[in-house]
């Protein structure tokens, strides 16, 4: 089961997200490549406490925010991506997914990410809410590079 830490890391003294550092603000995305669109995108999230709220979407087409059929108010990020914030967020405890090769999911924080998916076949992952011990993230791969610029905006 993968975490999200709010906990502080081991020698960090920050919160992390499985075991991936969070920066201050708690912001972190579950990024990915949209099935459909073919578009890095990500559903962007705040911790705090011991639960994560979805509060955006952000890609690079206009598509995918169509795709959630969501409610939100739309703009432009400063490096030319999509971003929907989402007029009622959502809070999770918890947050089953299943993470493949196709979607490449991974989470991204504080300019660092953390592939979720196997090489090939699926797997089932569970975000939850509890301290993580160490920092596993590393560069952002190029398709996530947008996404974590976004992040830092």
């Amino acid at each position: 089961m993968l975490t999200l830490a709010l906990a502080p890391a081991a020698g960090a003294g920050r919160p992390a997200v499985a075991g991936l550092v969070l920066p201050p603000s708690g912001v972190f995305a579950l990024a990915y490549v949209h099935s459909v669109y073919r578009a890095p995108s990500a559903e962007v999230f705040t911790a705090r406490g011991g639960r994560f709220t979805m509060w955006a979407v952000v890609s690079t087409s206009d598509g995918v925010l169509d795709y959630y059929a969501l409610d939100g108010t739309r703009s432009r990020t400063p490096d030319g991506g999509r971003l929907l914030r989402l007029a009622v967020p959502v809070t999770y405890g918890e947050l089953p997914l299943i993470a493949t090769p196709i979607g490449r999911r991974t989470l991204v924080a504080g300019g660092r990410c953390l592939p979720l998916y196997p090489a090939s076949g699926a797997r089932r992952i569970t975000l939850t809410v509890r301290p993580a011990l160490d920092d596993r993230g590393g560069p952002c791969p190029p398709p996530f590079r947008a996404v974590t610029a976004s992040l830092a905006s």
